[in-house]
């Protein structure tokens, strides 16, 4: 039976892009499974840490630097945030670096580190994943194209990806074209997901998706979960993955179509614990899913969720919430 749970909710004084302001924040979990209680506190300390965006989204939390990084995606920057000094311009321009301005989501939108440590980027605008060439305590909009093409044809707009096992995994909707699926520059007939390996070669590993989008790999890497953004088809699916980095198999997780209608948002990002559980943005806020695929309960947010990100020890959880970015206490 699910029963409703009360967060004792704690708002602190957000760093806004142009002006600190106060915010308030209505948040309430709800518990679907006693699995739940394993994850996340029964009572969770909520902070609105930025706020003033046009569109949140990619946060990468960085332990070495205590430090995080998320993607405003329509104003093409990429800002940093750190409790001592609050949030401010990491760098610009991080998604288009043409010259000519151009409408629509330019910027970067997923955001991860490779094993040696550089920082990858989705860029909506240039259609492609790159890799900034400065280190991460001095980022300049310095790009090396890890991958823009698939048999010669550029992709759409790289969305979100994950790096596992020196392979690089991204999904390509069309969220980062002007016209999106009607765009006349778009060239590839499908929205994909793609594999980069440590050679740089590109394979198509699933063209059946209608808006793929947040993607991540349990801790031994022998599933894929990959959120699809499409309100007409709004589940999140899981892919096995076998000992050669091939997908054998997938099926939907689960299925999240109907509430699209009453609650803001769609399954977009994600991000998986040590312990294999999945935390997925989608319709009301954040769902919590077991290693398995059962629903353990949700965390309930008022504006729509655009993705999350985990620090090492499972206890902080960062959250892209529309014009805001959310730092929540799961444990003590």
């Amino acid at each position: 039976m699910k029963r409703l749970l009360i967060l004792v909710t704690v708002i602190q004084l957000a760093a806004c892009k142009q002006e600190s302001q106060q915010t308030s924040l209505t948040i309430s979990v709800e518990r679907i499974e006693p699995g739940l209680d394993a994850v996340i506190d029964k009572e969770l300390t909520v902070s609105v840490i930025a706020t003033g965006y046009e569109w949140s989204e990619g946060p990468l939390w960085l332990e070495g630097e205590k430090k995080l990084l998320f993607s405003d995606v329509p104003t093409n920057t990429v800002y940093q945030w750190t409790e001592q000094n609050g949030a401010s311009v990491y760098l610009n321009p991080s998604g288009f670096t043409g010259e000519n301005p151009r409408g629509g989501e330019p910027g970067s939108n997923g955001l991860a580190l490779d094993d040696e440590g550089n920082l990858l980027l989705c860029q909506h605008g240039d259609r492609r994943v790159a890799m900034m060439n400065t280190g991460l305590t001095e980022p300049t909009a310095d790009f090396t194209t890890v991958a823009e093409k698939y048999q010669g044809k550029k992709f759409n707009s790289p969305n979100d990806l994950a790096f596992f096992n020196y392979n690089i995994y991204f999904t390509d909707p069309a969220y980062g074209l002007e016209k999106q699926m009607d765009d006349p520059a778009k060239e590839l007939p499908y929205q994909g997901v793609f594999k980069v390996d440590a050679n740089g070669n590109v394979q198509l590993l699933i063209d059946s998706l209608t808006r793929p989008n947040g993607i991540g790999f349990s801790p031994d890497g022998k599933k894929l979960y990959i959120a699809n953004s499409d309100a007409d088809k709004a589940r999140w699916y899981v892919y096995s993955v076998n000992d050669s980095a091939q997908i054998t198999s997938g099926k939907v997780m689960y299925d999240a179509t109907a509430l699209t209608k009453t609650e803001k948002g769609l399954p977009d990002g994600l991000k998986i614990d040590t312990q294999g559980n999945v935390f997925a943005t989608g319709p009301g806020g954040i769902w919590i899913f077991d290693g398995d695929g059962n629903l353990l309960g949700k965390i309930k947010l008022q504006e729509a969720t655009s993705n999350c990100a985990l620090t090492p020890d499972g206890k902080t959880l960062f959250v892209t919430n529309d014009m805001q970015v959310l730092k929540i206490k799961l444990r003590n």
